[in-house]
């Protein structure tokens, strides 16, 4: 293991002004919000809404500085990704997958990958999805990767893939560890070597392009593989002992945040405008009532992700791993922040009446939040398996992935 980066203010990168990317995303937030409605249309994020985020490097947030990368603390990248998702849903979305996944290969591969993903003079993004769909097949100096996979999100605006594969045995059929237990790799190839297959026409997040895509017999290298599953942390290996799981709960817990907050105040100037429906809301004690029982709830399930990653980030900067504990109340947290971001867009939504059925940030905002409360990392099964370990049942297990298992 390389030791942990050290800088004379902590853990974490000193070379990058946070608040100076904070503020480049306030000058953007125009051009992200005059292109929302044209990017669902398109199914993906337009060139102008590209290129305003480019410069921001998401995909290099959380790699170390001596990668190139920014090595942001979780609540600094928490921000990065709620104030990107509060002028756009889809940009957020975009942001939130290259920064995590840029995360896990600057985290999880060999040196002489990361040599050359992160090189001086580079500007790589990752994308791609975790379901191991897949099949590697051995062949000299790497595999040959074959499958389908699903909610590829940002695909088309990333140079990498990041794909989960079964492992064959050399029969076609999954290879197994000692344990028993399957080998899932993670394998990393050119987007131009893949096969785009579209199948994105959904409710919401539509200008995210989580399309398919396909692979048909991709060589990958020896070296740009990991094992998704168990993959040891090579680099800052306190942070990045949260694995892909907990980098993950990150970027979607960013984006939830800053879609509950935008609707808030969306619903907020609805109510004050004081024209036809809008009117009669403003002058509704009920409405201002569950207005304010929203706004808590919206603010109180921010003040605990918060709490919970500010323990994780001390955590770190004592040189100690972070705690199967720690994990669980972050994916806690997580749900939270997206269930009341659920509640508070309903409320909302249905305050609005018709208004809420016009192309505008409420109806979409709506939806987009429907999409995300859906995405696997919020199931009520991670939920359950943090639940127990908390109340103690199974406080002698770690997590792997998103489930609790017993220790070796």
């Amino acid at each position: 293991m390389n030791a942990p980066l050290k800088h004379d203010s902590g853990y974490w990168g000193t070379s990058t002004d946070h608040a100076e990317l904070l503020a480049r995303i306030e000058a953007i937030g125009p051009i992200l919000e005059a292109n929302a409605d044209a990017n669902d249309e398109l199914g993906e994020l337009n060139a102008e809404t590209f290129e305003a985020l480019k410069s921001l490097r998401m995909s290099h947030i959380f790699a170390p500085e001596s990668l190139g990368g920014t090595q942001l603390s979780p609540t600094k990248g928490l921000e990065l990704i709620e104030a990107i998702t509060y002028h756009s849903g889809s940009a957020g979305w975009v942001s939130m997958v290259h920064a995590c996944i840029g995360a896990m290969s600057a985290a999880f591969l060999p040196d002489s990958a990361v040599e050359r993903l992160f090189a001086p003079g580079t500007d790589n993004r990752f994308s791609g999805q975790g379901a191991p769909t897949g099949m590697l097949k051995k062949v000299e100096g790497g595999y040959v990767l074959n499958g389908k996979w699903s909610y590829g999100s940002g695909f088309t605006h990333a140079t990498y893939s990041h794909s989960a594969a079964l492992l064959d045995d050399g029969t076609g059929k999954p290879a197994k560890d000692e344990n028993g237990n399957v080998i899932v790799l993670c394998a990393h190839a050119p987007i131009s070597e893949h096969k785009v297959l579209g199948n994105w026409d959904v409710l919401g997040l539509k200008a995210t392009g989580s399309i398919d895509y396909a692979a048909e017999d991709v060589f990958i290298a020896d070296d740009m593989v990991f094992p998704i599953l168990t993959a040891p942390p090579l680099r800052q290996e306190e942070f990045f002992s949260l694995g892909v799981v907990g980098l993950a709960a990150i970027g979607h817990s960013g984006w939830a945040i800053g879609a509950s907050r935008r609707m808030m105040d969306e619903i907020a100037n609805f109510a004050r405008s004081k024209t036809g429906r809008a009117g009669m809301i403003g002058e509704s004690e009920k409405f201002w009532y569950d207005f304010g029982r929203a706004e808590a709830r919206v603010r109180a399930a921010r003040a605990f992700l918060f709490e919970v990653w500010r323990d994780i980030e001390a955590t770190v900067e004592s040189g100690t791993k972070v705690s199967t504990r720690q994990i669980s109340l972050a994916h806690l947290a997580k749900s939270e922040v997206h269930e009341a971001g659920v509640d508070a867009c309903e409320f909302a939504y249905r305050a609005a009446g018709g208004a809420g059925l016009r192309r505008g940030p409420i109806q979409r905002i709506y939806r987009e939040m429907l999409v995300a409360a859906n995405h696997f990392t919020i199931a009520p099964s991670v939920v359950m398996n943090a639940g127990r370990e908390i109340g103690g049942i199974w406080s002698d297990r770690v997590w792997q992935f998103y489930d609790l298992i017993e220790k070796k």
